[in-house]
């Protein structure tokens, strides 16, 4: 009877240990890439700041950058509440929408257009960037004074 026990809880931990990797790593779509930044938050966004010369990973988007936030409600709910301290967030953001000169990533080209006139629909996020938060943790320094 303990054998039998035994064997299943391993079983078990093994079946959850497998769920748990599983869960880690999403599969990265191809418009898309997988970026860890570090920055501050104000409500619902999410600010770049510079990153520090001892980081060995290299960071594609620029200091200043400014992203909305997307994802669980109680993760973004545990983010918010550290606002006024450095955190890093990891998720995945749509690849050159935060690239200065209005590049979508593709051949299409972004840029000031005629106004809207009557009868049009005019995108009411503009060119707000988001970012598909997946996790994040904190760093514990305060955010620089703006």
């Amino acid at each position: 009877m303990k054998r039998t026990t035994g064997i299943s809880t391993v079983i078990v931990a093994i079946l959850v240990a497998a769920s748990i990797a599983a869960q880690e790593e999403k599969p990265v779509p191809k418009d898309s890439m997988r970026v860890s930044i570090a920055g501050c938050t104000k409500d619902y966004i999410f600010t770049v700041v510079r990153r520090t010369t001892d980081e060995t990973r290299s960071n594609p988007v620029p200091a200043g950058t400014h992203f909305r936030m997307n994802g669980p409600r109680k993760m973004i709910s545990e983010i918010r509440a550290r606002q006024g301290s450095m955190i890093e967030i990891t998720g995945l953001v749509l690849k050159g929408q935060y690239l200065d000169g209005g590049s979508s990533g593709g051949r299409v080209r972004i840029g000031p257009g005629s106004a809207p006139t009557a009868g049009s629909s005019m995108s009411p996020t503009g060119s707000q960037n988001y970012i598909d938060v997946e996790g994040w943790r904190s760093i514990g320094d305060e955010c620089p004074v703006r």
